[in-house]
């Protein structure tokens, strides 16, 4: 059971519920909702995994604009909350002012790495899932053009591209790989309505096969790709049973894994740089009961393949973030 910390409004304090214990973990959602069937929730499912094995509660808070970062991590901190967690790379400089201040408060910041000595950051190796389901796509499309749909345009987003547009034209190099960016700000976390028009958009330029690494903005992206009978492609969570059969595949980073390990970890918990790739199970694509009929055995032969090799080193995903270059699309 969790306890629901909420706020009262953009500049008013938390309201802390009663009966919070001390040390208590607490983990901070960004825009977009706990409740977004992407980045937000697999984190919320990683702490109520945490929550369910354990017995044990959590605060929460959902944000409701920037300016309720630092103050959610004060108030946390100032509770008793430990560890605290935060979901999204936009509260680095926030916890960047905060963490000095409670060294005995050990905080995980996921998709930012904030050099603090009470700060464990975790990031992940987006691009090498992208990859695979680059690879996937390419494999199925029938028109060679396939799409990918981001939400802010950030580094980070940018990664996905990139790795996606990588895997798609190593399955096929003949493919064509189109690429939007939903916007500028963190309401491109939130507009599916947005997200749909620009699936509509690829579709009207041939892409059969769209991907989409939006945050919510997705939902509009997966609902639209199955109205139009072309594939879609999810992220984060497994998003394969929003559309039964219309989901090839989803690229799943296992945020739920590292919140539900930092709550097991608790207070005093290993900090520094934790990375987390294909080889060590925190990216991945998925199949199940809901996309297995769009995958082939040989479809799926080849793709592990491709991720051994990945793992192995025999294969280099180029990485956005170390040198903002893509060389296999132009954005």
């Amino acid at each position: 059971m969790t306890i629901m910390q909420k706020f009262l409004g953009a500049s008013a304090a938390i309201a802390l519920s009663a009966g919070a214990a001390l040390a208590d973990p607490a983990i901070i959602f960004d825009l977009g909702g706990k409740f977004d069937k992407s980045f937000n929730e697999a984190a919320y499912n990683g702490a109520t995994r945490w929550a369910e094995e354990t017995g044990n509660s959590f605060a929460e808070v959902e944000l409701q604009s920037d300016a309720q970062r630092e103050q959610a991590l004060r108030r946390f901190a100032e509770a008793g909350s430990n560890p605290i967690v935060m979901a999204g790379f936009a509260f680095g400089n926030a916890l960047g002012e905060v963490a000095g201040d409670y060294p005995d408060t050990s905080f995980v910041i996921i998709d930012m790495v904030v050099d603090a000595p009470n700060v464990r950051s975790v990031v992940f190796n987006e691009h090498e899932g992208s990859y695979l389901v680059g690879y996937m796509a390419a494999q199925t499309s029938k028109t060679n053009t396939v799409g990918f749909i981001g939400g802010m345009d950030i580094p980070l987003i940018r990664k996905f591209a990139c790795g996606y547009a990588q895997g798609a034209k190593a399955a096929n190099p003949d493919t064509t790989v189109i690429s939007n960016m939903t916007g500028t700000t963190g309401a491109a976390w939130n507009d599916p309505v947005k997200g749909g028009e620009l699936t509509r958009a690829q579709i009207s330029q041939g892409a059969d096969v769209v991907y989409a690494a939006a945050g919510g903005t997705g939902i509009g992206v997966l609902q639209t790709a199955a109205d139009e009978g072309i594939l879609s492609i999810g992220v984060d969570s497994n998003q394969n049973y929003l559309h039964p059969g219309k989901v090839l595949t989803s690229m799943q980073k296992r945020v739920d894994n590292a919140v539900y390990n930092a709550m097991m970890d608790g207070p005093g918990l290993e900090t520094g740089l934790l990375v987390m790739g294909l080889g060590n199970d925190g990216v991945g694509y998925t199949l199940d009961e809901h996309n297995e009929a769009l995958i082939s055995d040989e479809m799926k032969a080849t793709v592990d393949a491709v991720a051994e090799k990945i793992v192995a080193g025999e294969i280099e995903v180029h990485d956005y973030m170390s040198d903002e270059t893509c060389p296999s699309l132009t954005f």
